[in-house]
């Protein structure tokens, strides 16, 4: 699998993520979001941790240790409390626009920390999937609460978030194996939050779930976690941080397309027409006439 593959990872993760939005939706009217969190991502280190031990002993390199530590509590534990805390402020839409900075945000973040250059065609696809996202999400973006951008700034805080973890990871996924890496990061996050939820009193809904409470619990982790987390470590794995990036343009485009066919949600012309732009947007930026086979190489030495 070369780089295109390692695009077509992430556009695969981002679209699981999006369509993972709609059993997040549903369980929060039975459990608060640090347990929903909780289950997620506890329920996703089990399920990739015997794939984890499978690989060997790769994923204890003691130099590793402490980074991917920190990464797990940066991606696995403060993401999701930035993400859902924005949305008490904001809208859905207003929300989804603001984490579509993560691609611009990793170009800038990468570029600055040298681990990766800018290019012209690279930043005119990345402000074209972006456009895109605005676009789709035109008739959800008029409707703002009062101190909405309080959760717009929690929402980009967590686009930082996501991009320093998606440049800092690259070299410690490269040593341990996508697998491996994710099993421990996702673990040490998923304990925080655990004992967060548990501090809180927030498991105790759980008493009074029922089989489609568990369903959309399970499915989050299975896909909403272990898959969806593993395709991203793939993709950074196989290609750089802009062109994983750039991919979270899709989270959006996929939950609004799950509305349209679960939700009975109509589709309108700017969705269609930001589905478009998005995909033209993600071409513009991973391709330079065609993606060579080798990568770059200035990362290995962070």
């Amino acid at each position: 699998m070369g780089e295109i593959g390692g695009v077509l990872a992430a556009v695969l993760s981002s679209g699981l993520g999006g369509i993972s939005i709609g059993a997040t939706r549903y369980l929060v009217g039975a459990i608060d979001p640090l347990a929903i969190g909780s289950f997620r991502f506890g329920i996703g280190f089990l399920l990739l941790l015997p794939l984890a031990w499978m690989k060997g002993g790769a994923w204890a390199v003691r130099q590793d240790w402490l980074g991917t530590a920190g990464l797990g509590v940066l991606y696995f534990a403060l993401f999701p409390i930035l993400f859902n805390a924005a949305l008490i402020f904001t809208t859905a839409a207003r929300g989804a626009l603001a984490l579509s900075t993560l691609p611009l945000l990793t170009m800038v973040v990468g570029a600055l920390l040298g681990a990766e250059a800018m290019t012209l065609r690279k930043s005119a696809g990345v402000l074209i999937a972006v456009f895109g996202v605005a676009l789709a999400l035109l008739s959800g973006l008029a409707a703002a609460p009062e101190g909405a951008w309080r959760g717009d700034l929690l929402m980009v805080a967590a686009a930082l978030c996501m991009a320093l973890y998606s440049i800092w990871s690259r070299p410690l996924i490269r040593r341990a194996g996508p697998i491996p890496f994710t099993a421990a990061a996702m673990g040490v996050g998923a304990a925080c939050l655990i004992l967060l939820s548990w501090w809180r009193g927030s498991f105790a809904p759980v008493v009074a779930f029922g089989p489609s409470q568990w369903f959309a619990a399970i499915y989050l982790g299975a896909f909403g976690a272990s898959l969806t987390f593993y395709l991203w470590a793939l993709a950074l794995e196989r290609t750089t941080p802009t062109r994983v990036a750039i991919s979270v343009c899709v989270n959006p485009i996929a939950a609004s397309l799950v509305g349209a066919v679960l939700l009975n949600e109509p589709l309108h012309w700017n969705l269609v027409a930001g589905i478009a732009t998005v995909f033209a947007g993600i071409w513009i930026a991973t391709t330079s006439g065609r993606l060579k086979a080798a990568r770059p190489r200035v990362d290995e030495a962070l």
